[in-house]
């Protein structure tokens, strides 16, 4: 099963996970990042990298968070959505969203 992006990461954007993924999963769009669930390999090796928790196997998702598969799989596919292989700074106000929960309405996905 592919890892999921969740909702911790919306207005976050930490990008310590992408430097660790060797298949160079990840995409990024203005203030969330997706996996390709095609190209992902279940290694893992990106899930101790997210400081907000916000990876998980698909297989594991929490109920609460189990539409984030779907999100990361669309929006994976976006032509406006591309690769991110290189860690970058956070969004400016990322500590200020660290801890908010239920972000999905801040979530732009264009």
């Amino acid at each position: 099963m592919p890892f999921v992006v969740t909702d911790s990461c919306i207005r976050c954007k930490y990008t310590d996970c992408v430097e660790v993924c060797p298949m160079d999963c990840f995409r990024q769009g203005p203030n969330f990042l997706v996996i390709v669930p095609e190209d992902c390999i279940d290694c893992s090796m990106c899930v101790p990298e997210c400081p907000v928790g916000a990876i998980y196997n698909q297989a594991d998702l929490p109920d609460e968070q189990r539409h984030f598969a779907e999100i990361n799989a669309r929006l994976a596919a976006h032509p406006d959505w591309k690769p991110i292989t290189r860690s970058q700074p956070p969004l400016p106000d990322h500590e200020a969203w660290r801890e908010v929960a239920n972000k999905l309405e801040f979530l732009e996905q264009a």
